[in-house]
């Protein structure tokens, strides 16, 4: 994997796939590898991409934020704890199988029972599932619950073939076997995922290429140059440094717009041996430690600027997001009073671990170059990016730089991150009034209500400060020119609907 990537680096060629590629293929260059191919166990937002052409979901949202039916065609609430959602007849799975209720809620339960599911607590709000009929499922909750259906329009809401899945049980990812319109063919790690079309789909004439590539280059130059250099069709992540020299080249063009992801660190308050540091046992130094950072400073160096500075998970287009609520100015005298007030003599130890891209590396050199200036000395530690997750879920850092894909509901932005039974709740932050106020507000309808509890659980984060909220981005993707039906949603994701190449 070096050698192609420092080859690509020096000559821009092609970093994975022959030059000659034919004209019914299409190449998509990914930022980082993904984990494990499993929905119900796989957790990284690379590995969504390649679910949205691989595995399709119950449901689906639009450019406009809504939710709109994939493989069910409606739901209905019988009452505020009884969902009814009727499945698209003559659904054909990659193994030949049909979609039926059964298999769905087949499917639910492996969310929700599977060892290690990474989806309990996205859809743990369903006490039972009925099989009303062959295309009818009724869900059965616990209690109101205002972020469910939005859940399933996420890799909760994927549909599995039984068959493959008890067969393989957690290899399963290794060849998952769903309902979309490309299949699973092969995978080289750290190298390509490789999908085929698949003619049994249901909406099979909206796509048009016989095979789909996905390429992990984690070097954003590299991936600017190989799409140049006409290896790549389509690149999921431009870095905002590139967006002119893209918008110079008349055989690209870009697609901009907002999106619902953050970037935030993670601090390790009780996950294992590595929490047992001073900005893991101390909320006055984690607090100094943001005074040490200038967010539009950070933003206007690694990402000329196109990101906004934030202090919580949801985007500015959220009707969740508090605008009140912005990120405190930069003060190191104020930051190193607080390190006084916590007791700190000397210098603050803290390792960062950042993954190895170029841009998360610069974060984090700018980072260390800004707190070091209030009395942290910060060393960065870099790991490949399913690694690096890998050691999150582990508790095998200090604090861990990481981002979050967004989601169209505030809760799938908050309670897997924040609940102390959250899967993503990294650094095991536990506070029961938090917990409390997280578990009422998905029960609540009422937007005006729901808005005033996570109000308050923001107070108690602001306090708390497990995690440093830094900035909300921008979906840049670069293409060919002749790349032609390309549909922006703000969720980020490569929806291939359309797409076709002019010859």
């Amino acid at each position: 994997m070096m050698q192609r990537l420092i080859l690509a680096a020096a000559l821009a060629v092609s970093v994975a796939v022959p030059a000659m590629a034919q004209p019914t293929t299409l190449r998509i260059g990914l930022r980082e590898d993904p984990d494990m191919l499993d929905p119900t166990l796989g957790s990284s937002y690379v590995g969504r991409i390649v679910y949205a052409a691989m595995c399709d979901k119950l449901f689906d949202i639009n450019a406009k934020l809504e939710i709109v039916p994939q493989l069910a065609t409606g739901y209905r609430y019988l009452d505020p704890t009884h969902l009814l959602i009727t499945l698209r007849p003559g659904v054909k799975l990659h193994d030949g199988s049909e979609m039926t209720a059964e298999l769905a809620k087949y499917s639910l339960m492996r969310a929700l029972t599977l060892k290690g599911s990474m989806r309990v607590g996205e859809i743990n709000a369903i006490e039972s599932i009925d099989v009303v009929d062959p295309l009818t499922l009724k869900l059965n909750l616990k209690a109101p619950a205002a972020q469910l259906l939005a859940q399933l329009t996420d890799r909760a809401g994927i549909v599995v073939s039984q068959k493959a899945a008890d067969a393989a049980g957690d290899k399963f990812g290794l060849a998952p076997v769903c309902a979309g319109p490309y299949a699973f063919d092969n995978r080289v790690a750290q190298d390509r995922i490789v999908l085929k079309r698949f003619a049994g789909h249901w909406n099979a004439a909206a796509y048009h290429f016989d095979q789909v590539i996905y390429l992990p280059v984690p070097n954003s130059s590299v991936r600017l140059a190989n799409l140049q250099a006409g290896s790549l069709d389509l690149l999921e992540y431009v870095t905002p440094s590139d967006v002119a020299a893209v918008r110079a080249d008349k055989r690209l063009k870009l697609a901009i717009g907002d999106g619902l992801a953050y970037t935030g660190i993670n601090i390790n308050l009780n996950n294992g041996p590595a929490a047992q540091t001073p900005i893991g046992q101390n909320a006055l130094i984690r607090q100094a430690f943001e005074l040490a950072i200038d967010r539009k400073a950070l933003i206007d160096v690694v990402y000329s600027g196109m990101f906004t500075p934030t202090v919580q998970a949801n985007p500015p287009s959220s009707p969740y997001y508090f605008a009140e609520l912005q990120p405190p100015a930069r003060d190191v005298a104020k930051a190193k009073a607080l390190l006084q007030k916590a007791g700190v003599t000397g210098r603050v130890a803290v390792e960062l671990t950042v993954t190895n891209s170029p841009e998360a590396q610069q974060t984090g050199e700018v980072l260390q170059a800004m707190v070091a200036e209030a009395g942290f000395d910060l060393k960065l530690k870099t790991m490949e990016f399913a690694s690096s997750l890998s050691a999150g879920y582990k508790g095998e850092f200090n604090t861990y730089m990481i981002g979050w894909s967004g989601r169209v509901d505030p809760d799938g932005n908050m309670w897997a991150l924040m609940h102390s039974k959250g899967s993503f709740n990294y650094g095991k932050h536990s506070n029961a009034a938090m917990d409390a106020l997280l578990d009422e507000a998905r029960t609540v309808t009422d937007p005006a209500a729901r808005r005033a509890l996570y109000g308050k659980v923001w107070d108690i984060q602001r306090q708390d400060l497990p995690l440093i909220y830094l900035y909300t981005a921008k979906n840049i993707v670069a293409m060919k020119a002749g790349l032609n039906g390309f549909s922006q949603v703000p969720d980020g994701l490569i929806r291939l609907a359309g797409v076709s190449v002019s010859p």
